[in-house]
């Protein structure tokens, strides 16, 4: 069940030109994204429509499962949480339109977390498209971004449920951190360098379990167990995991949720993604990546694209959690010529995949076998793997590389 949004609370909105407003709209619900759909481009016309009228204090759950959705005046919104779940759809839906190129400089819309009252506001100065770029270099992540908003306040409520998640995957991470001490720089080392290095803060953007579960293959029994409702317990422990190459130099990080993630933050500084279909930047920025995740026949797979009619790395609609036995995930260090930051993705088709995956990015021996099957120079070029995992009694075994492609 999503949890209910916060209460609104009065709302105040600047003055603003409505025209603006409205074609943007039309641009966004003509839009593949929206136009598909019969819920979210309807919650997101009428939550601007209202908006435009004066009437975003009365932008309540009830209120547009009511009128937007046709519900009776008595519905039960537990029950029945179609108004909640179209919002997730449509925040992720408007975070994946404005991060392409082909939108920038168009008027923003945005729906924040926790609210169903949209934000309008002019497109930032537009930035100079970052030409080709083959190697990764750590230099490039050392001066921050010129024109990127400045940091947001943080949040009162914060998103996971509970601080202490995070607080603990430090304190494994650190734990961790001590007993692997490199007189001189290892694999390891060489692979994260490009995210230590950098003297902007790292951004954890981690997926969310319920925004993703209507994209997974439909497993009914035994589903991943959770922290606080929001976390699945392998990602904190693959936040652990990815958090110990920091710890040596000290490297100040910061962990988000996917669907609270803006595009500015992403560009202040280096980026790890956690989680695939749980999480719209995964998806996003892995979408133009020789290896890709797909939805098809209920299912959920991996896709190359060299070679599309392949069709081993998958789970099936009709399978079980309980019965799952094989897993796949992608590991990837590339430079995002988008964000001009450097990204490492660890993402499972499903939580058990990311939690293998991690395991490469923090055991020696299992990215050593990943390396050994990379080009020479891997360091200075971007790479991406695919991870296999064998389940047993419900836990990932050792990861297996598959395939890997860099460039």
């Amino acid at each position: 069940m999503l949890p209910p949004p916060q209460t609104e609370r009065e709302v105040q909105l600047p003055a603003f030109d409505e025209a603006p407003v409205r074609a943007q709209l039309q641009r966004l619900l003509a839009d593949p994204l929206f136009n598909n759909s019969k819920r979210y481009p309807t919650l997101l016309a009428y939550i601007v429509e209202q908006t435009l009228r004066g009437n975003a204090a009365d932008l309540k759950e009830r209120t547009i499962g009511i009128e937007a959705f046709g519900r009776k005046p008595d519905y039960d919104a537990n029950a029945d949480p179609v108004v909640r779940i179209a919002a997730a759809e449509v925040r992720k839906r408007l975070v994946q339109y404005y991060y392409g190129s082909a939108h920038a400089g168009e008027f923003i819309i945005e729906l924040s977390a926790g609210s169903y009252v949209p934000a309008f506001r002019e497109p930032e100065a537009p930035l100079a498209e970052p030409g080709p770029r083959p190697e990764i270099h750590p230099a490039v992540s050392e001066i921050p971004p010129q024109g990127a908003d400045a940091p947001r306040a943080p949040r009162r409520r914060f998103w996971i449920g509970s601080a202490a998640a995070v607080i603990l995957a430090g304190l494994i991470g650190a734990a961790i951190g001590r007993y692997h001490p490199a007189p001189k720089p290892s694999n390891i080392d060489r692979f994260w360098e490009p995210i230590v290095s950098s003297h902007s803060p790292v951004t954890y953007c981690l997926g969310e379990p319920a925004a993703g579960r209507a994209q997974q293959p439909a497993l009914s029994q035994d589903e991943p167990v959770h922290i606080a409702g929001r976390l699945v317990v392998s990602d904190v422990v693959t936040l652990a995991r990815t958090i110990v190459p920091l710890v040596p130099s000290h490297t100040a990080f910061r962990v988000l949720p996917a669907s609270e993630t803006t595009f500015a933050q992403l560009r202040e500084g280096p980026i790890v993604l956690i989680g695939a279909f749980d999480n719209a930047w995964t998806l996003r920025i892995t979408e133009k990546l020789r290896f890709r995740f797909e939805v098809r026949d209920g299912g959920a797979r991996l896709v190359d694209r060299k070679n599309p009619n392949q069709a081993a790395w998958g789970i099936a609609g009709n399978v079980t959690y309980r019965n799952l036995v094989t897993d796949y995930a992608i590991v990837a260090r590339i430079h995002d010529n988008m964000t001009g930051q450097p990204v490492i993705i660890v993402a499972g088709i499903l939580d058990k995949g990311t939690e293998a995956a991690s395991e490469v990015l923090y055991n020696p021996v299992y990215l050593d076998a990943l390396l050994a099957k990379a080009s020479k120079g891997w360091d200075h070029l971007n790479l991406e793997a695919v991870i296999q995992t064998h389940l047993i009694e419900g836990h990932p075994g050792p990861p297996d590389v598959l395939a890997v492609e860099t460039w």
